[in-house]
This record gives structure tokens, C-alpha cells and sequence, in this order.
């Protein structure tokens, strides 16, 4: 039986940083077996490729812990429907269970909401909260006693944002979710995970300032924020935040008024977005 870890959004950032670990512990553990296998999934086939290079370094892949590719747009319902066909495909090459998914995959937009382009935001929607909930809900009958779902939240969960409207929605909604889903899981052994990171380094801010900020500002390491997620996921944590200031944060938001929050970051946290001209 094949043991399967997927990654989506796996070619870049916080996704390439799971992959990067995981094959790495995986592929120790994987010495005496001859059944682990990573799914990287993204839509940029040359940048998993790229991908795929850096985790298995100079010397070449370690065919006891094989990497698969696949070069998806797995946003909303037809992208389910391609990973639905995706597992149907291997599941007819072999059974398999999933030992962790990893929802990564997702993006975000700065500025007001009446000045940004409505088809991002909604694109937005598609990837961050109906093509999580898909993959998730396919994935449930390949998961066993043991297994783990990690879903990539934000700590803009926590509370609406002004000039971050549609991504802290759709992030409050993956946290909501996640949290139910592992209340829903408990009896047959399986873990849910809500990763929240503030500032990432990543290329997140290029990404929703449609290159406007390069950088993410304050920007944590991802690779810190990635081992913290795995160590505490693996113990079981519903809700993982590694930088004390992001604790801090997420607590008080509890005692600040949800259009107080709002109104606030609106005023006070101008995020730029670089129109088309």
C-alpha cells in the first residue's frame, strides 16, 4: 500500500518549504520501505520541475520516496474535478493512502475591494476556500487512522481586514472549517491543522500587489514557520502559530470589535496594488 503526502501550491513558498522537510524525513524513514510517494501539485509544470531539483539535490531522486508532479489549476469546481480524476488515475495504478494532505495552494489581493478587479477576488474564493474544501472532501476516503490534514490559514483569520477584505474572509472561512473538520475527525484518528502565519518571506506581497511590494514586509523564515507547523501538527494542535507576536495578535482580536478591526486596518494599513494601465 502506498503512502502518499500531497502539497499543493507545492512550487513555491510555504508549499515548497513542506515539501523540502517532509521528503527530507520522510525519505530517512523511507530507507526500509518502498512505499512513500510525494504529489507536488501546482499549475506551473517548469517551476515543480525546478521544485522537484532543489529537494532532491545533486544527487537525484531517492527512488524509495519517488516525487510525482502534477501540473494542475485545481481552483474551483473543474479543478476538483481534475484532482478527482487525478486520484482516480492512480488509484487504478495501485491503492494508496493519503498519510498528509497539505492545502497550500492560494493567494491574496491587496487594496479596497471597489479597487480591485472583481474577477481576481473571485477568483480568490475559487482557490482559497472551494477548491481547499474539494480536495478535502475527496481526500477523506483515503485517509486512515494516523493521517493529517494541514490547511494553510492566515492570521488574517482571525478578524476582517480593510484593504484585505476578500483574503481575510476566505482565510476566516478555511480556519472555521478546519477546526470543524477536526472536531468532525477525532473519533477515527485523524488530525486537522489550521497553519495561521502572519509575514511570511515569500512572494505573497509581489503576488497581491500585482508587483507593486516585491517584498513581504517583516517577513518571517519560512522555514521556521514550516518545521514549528509539522512538530505541532504532528502532536495534534488544531490551530498552529509559531511567532509569539502572532499569538499576541490573534488573542487580542477577540476583544476588538470585528468593524472596529475593520475600520482600523482600512485606515491605518494602506496595502498597494499596482493597477493594469
Amino acid at each position: 500500500m502506498r503512502k502518499i503526502t500531497i502539497i499543493t501550491g507545492a512550487n513555491s513558498g510555504l508549499g515548497f518549504e513542506f515539501a523540502r522537510q517532509l521528503h527530507k524525513l520522510q525519505k530517512n524513514i523511507a530507507e526500509s520501505e518502498n512505499n512513500a510517494e510525494f504529489w507536488l501539485i501546482a499549475r506551473n509544470g517548469e517551476k515543480l520541475e525546478e521544485s522537484k531539483k532543489k529537494i532532491t539535490g545533486e544527487n537525484g531522486e531517492n527512488e524509495k520516496c519517488p516525487i510525482k508532479l502534477f501540473p494542475l489549476d485545481i481552483s474551483g469546481k473543474e479543478g476538483i474535478e481534475r484532482f478527482r480524476n487525478l486520484l482516480k488515475t492512480e488509484e487504478s495504478n495501485g491503492e494508496f493512502t493519503i498519510e498528509m494532505l497539505i492545502n497550500n495552494a492560494g493567494f491574496g489581493t491587496y487594496g479596497e475591494f471597489s479597487d480591485t478587479p472583481l474577477e481576481k477576488e473571485i477568483d480568490m474564493i475559487e482557490l482559497n476556500c472551494t477548491a481547499l474544501t474539494g480536495i478535502c472532501g475527496l481526500a477523506l476516503r483515503f485517509l486512515k487512522k494516523g493521517s493529517t490534514i494541514i490547511n494553510v490559514a492566515s492570521l488574517a483569520a482571525f478578524l476582517p481586514l480593510g484593504n484585505f477584505a476578500v483574503y481575510a474572509a476566505t482565510k476566516s472561512y478555511v480556519l472555521s472549517f478546519s477546526v470543524a473538520l477536526a472536531a468532525e475527525l477525532k473519533d477515527k484518528g485523524i488530525t486537522v491543522t489550521a497553519l495561521c502565519p502572519g509575514s511570511v518571506s515569500t512572494n505573497f506581497a509581489n503576488v497581491a500587489s500585482n508587483g507593486e511590494r516585491k517584498e513581504v514586509l517583516h517577513g518571517r523564515s519560512p522555514v521556521k514557520v514550516v518545521a514549528h507547523c509539522i512538530k505541532k501538527a504532528r502532536k495534534g494542535d488544531k490551530i498552529v502559530l509559531w511567532a509569539f507576536k502572532w499569538k499576541i495578535t490573534a488573542f487580542m482580536s477577540r476583544f476588538v470589535g470585528r468593524y472596529m478591526g475593520a475600520r482600523y486596518t482600512f485606515l491605518h494599513q494602506k496595502r498597494p496594488y499596482r493597477h493594469e494601465s
